[in-house]
């Protein structure tokens, strides 16, 4: 018997694991990378994604994942990624990764 993980969450969690601190990407861009929607990106961090960087995948508006906000927040400034004003967000202009 194998653990195996389905390929989809392999694709999403290897993408995660490659984005360096200080950088985000989005439910989208991650989708768009592997070919799904960013609902199923965000299924995969949801069941799978508590042992990646989990807070350096955010909304496409830079907001941390939905009733993670306050920790998210904490490692992406422990990381000095750059947040807009108010520092409820990410700079997406700043901040995006992206992959080669």
């Amino acid at each position: 018997m194998t653990d195996a993980l389905p390929p989809l969450v392999e694709a999403v969690l290897d993408v995660v694991e490659a984005i360096p601190p200080s950088r985000v990407m989005s439910y989208g861009q991650i989708g768009a990378l592997v070919g799904v929607g960013p609902r199923r990106v965000g299924n995969v961090m949801s069941t799978y994604g508590a042992l990646m960087p989990w807070w350096r995948v955010v909304r496409a508006d830079g907001r941390p994942a939905t009733g993670h906000e306050q920790r998210a927040l904490e490692l992406l400034r422990s990381e000095r990624t750059v947040l807009v004003s108010g520092g409820s967000r990410v700079d997406m202009d700043v901040a995006r990764y992206l992959p080669a």
